[in-house]
């Protein structure tokens, strides 16, 4: 699968996030229909989480067309566990599964009914799969320490916002310990720096506006120890990200600007340092119709500043 259809499945995952916490069905069936004319592999509904989307989507929607077709997709994509690599089981028992189906046929065995519960159960577990990443970590060693154990509940409930972690099926109070314990390790005492990363971490794990980060640990994309030593900027939503990248565009073209290609002045008093030594460059930077906008740097002390 290319990059270009997991771009386009997780542009669609995140209108299905909007509007499912928005509680708001309208669009949906557009975009359900979407997934259902594109080709999904595992890899991708691994790698995009869209089956959480619909799923939350089928929670919240009203619109019996909506539930029905979402119902359908999670079905589709729940087969594609039963394939050969799709699942957890040992390669003896997958050799044994394609001739179960042709005994049943001819001797009437009521294997097929069986198979038929199972498949109702993981209709709705479809993103359940990753969990094995989180359960491939070390268990967390017990403490009798009091702020780790408060530490611990803290980032399990952080852990629990929303209802990723019911989907997923994640142990949160365990993950939340190992997070912990990936924290102390690295501080080796509960000083005001170890308490500072473990706040910083639930509050970006309690985001509702960056519900990826939350996934991503829930179902192990994120191990623990990684988790455990992010930075703001790594942690950060894909909105703020974009944000902060502008800003930085911003501050460095102001700088440039007002450094180079400038026209040296005395017009202008520097609100900082009161000289009067600046160089301004005056560009359009709105319609044609609009006065320029002048920036100003003072080559004394190096403020800048701009106006209309």
């Amino acid at each position: 699968m290319g990059k270009k259809e997991e771009e386009e499945v997780i542009r669609i995952a995140k209108k299905l996030d909007k509007l499912a916490q928005k509680k708001n069905g309208s669009g949906a069936l557009d975009l359900l229909k979407e997934l259902k004319n594109m080709p999904m592999t595992l890899e991708l509904l691994q790698s995009t989480r869209i089956g959480m989307s619909v799923n939350a989507i089928r929670k919240q929607s009203t619109d019996e067309e909506v539930t029905s077709l979402a119902k359908s997709l999670i079905k589709s994509w729940k087969k594609l566990l039963d394939e050969p690599g799709g699942g957890d089981k040992p390669s003896e028992e997958k050799k044994k599964e394609p001739a179960a189906p042709v005994m049943s046929q001819s001797q009437g065995s009521p294997e097929p009914r069986e198979e038929s519960s199972n498949s109702s159960s993981k209709s709705e577990a479809v993103d359940m799969m990753p969990t094995t990443h989180t359960s491939a970590f070390p268990r967390a060693t017990g403490t009798s320490d009091s702020v780790r154990l408060k530490c611990r509940e803290m980032l399990s409930s952080a852990l629990q916002t929303g209802d990723d972690h019911i989907t997923i099926g994640a142990d949160c109070d365990e993950l939340g310990a190992q997070i912990e314990e990936c924290i102390f390790v690295e501080f080796k005492n509960t000083d005001m720096k170890y308490k500072n990363r473990v706040r910083s971490r639930i509050s970006n794990l309690k985001d509702m506006k960056n519900p990826n980060l939350r996934r991503n640990v829930l179902c192990g994309n994120v191990p623990p120890d990684r988790i455990a030593r992010m930075t703001a900027e790594e942690m950060a939503s894909d909105e703020l990200k974009e944000m902060r990248k502008n800003m930085t565009k911003e501050a460095i073209r102001d700088h440039q600007m007002a450094k180079t290609g400038g026209t040296t002045t005395d017009l202008f008093t520097c609100g900082r340092c009161k000289k009067n030594k600046c160089t301004y460059t005056q560009v359009q930077t709105r319609s044609a119709d609009e006065p320029m906008t002048t920036f100003v740097f003072c080559n004394e002390c190096g403020n800048r500043w701009k106006f209309c």
